[in-house]
């Protein structure tokens, strides 16, 4: 087995971890005084931002060395946020999780809707794209 095969299995999760600037610029949000303001508004106090400081420091260590620890630590604070993130998902108990699209889910819209959208900003800039499209095909000649 090779030296990058091995490396690649060690590292598995390394696409989990975002640059360094952006749990630094993380943590700076966190601490901003507007932020805790809308922290305590919406929670009633203000949140630990240390993890982000803390993902920060692996970063640094982590580009640095390659160290495993920090990957380790890195890795693991992001499967948390992750999880934290799709907790409302996983905890549904309402909706019916499906396997497959309903059958008719591309057929036409009815009529009454396709007239409200007939002039919406929607619909011009669909119409405008594929006018575009047709300009493009006109430039080009193809001799079969």
């Amino acid at each position: 087995m090779s030296e990058v095969t091995l490396e690649e299995n060690r590292f598995k999760y390394a696409w989990m971890i975002r640059p360094c600037e952006i749990y630094k610029d993380e943590y700076s949000e966190c601490k901003y005084w507007k932020s805790r303001f809308h922290q305590y508004f919406i929670y009633g106090h203000k949140i630990d931002c240390s993890s982000w400081k803390e993902d920060f420091k692996n970063c640094e260590i982590w580009e640095a060395n390659k160290s495993e620890d920090a990957y380790n630590a890195i890795v693991e604070s992001e499967k948390k946020r992750r999880l934290n993130r799709l907790k409302g998902h996983f905890g549904n108990r309402i909706w019916k999780k499906r396997d497959k699209p309903p059958e008719d889910w591309n057929s036409p819209l009815p009529e009454w809707m396709q007239e409200n959208f007939k002039n919406s900003y929607l619909e011009k800039m669909k119409n405008k794209e594929a006018q575009e499209a047709l300009e493009k095909l006109d430039k080009y000649c193809v001799i079969m």
